[in-house]
């Protein structure tokens, strides 16, 4: 829960209340933030740096850039663009889940949003780019 204008405003996650810092904004899936965290070009030796640096390459799912922005161009195809938010999407690239319902059941919110059919299909194409980017 968070205090927001005097109002306590809950959080969740599965139900897509992420708060109000994140209503508008673009979510990156890990693999985009660790190209993001390689191409610094500033030398940054901090502890959150360097922290947050071996979480993304610990978690990085998608380790060819050009296979990173054929799945992020695959998430703004339709219908899965119009059908999922871009939380919804990320996760989705996150977990590399293989089958629609290991997904619906990791990431609730994709319960009643999309058919399992074309959720498949996505998480097809997101896996065969997995398979391939070596």
């Amino acid at each position: 829960m968070r205090p927001h204008r005097g109002v306590i405003e809950e959080e969740d996650a599965s139900t897509l209340k992420l708060g109000a810092d994140f209503q508008d904004a673009h979510c990156l899936f890990v693999s985009e933030v660790k190209i993001l965290l390689d191409a610094s070009q500033r030398p940054n030796t901090s502890e959150v740096y360097q922290k947050s640096l071996n979480y993304v390459t610990q978690f990085n799912r998608f380790t060819n850039p050009d296979v990173v922005r054929e799945v992020r161009a695959g998430m703004n195809e339709e219908p899965i663009h119009s059908l999922l938010t871009g939380f919804e999407l990320a996760q989705l690239a996150n977990l590399c889940c293989e089958e629609a319902e290991e997904a619906k059941a990791l990431i609730p919110s994709l319960a009643n949003k999309i058919d399992d059919d074309t959720l498949q299909n996505f998480l097809n194409q997101t896996l065969d780019l997995k398979k391939f980017q070596n």
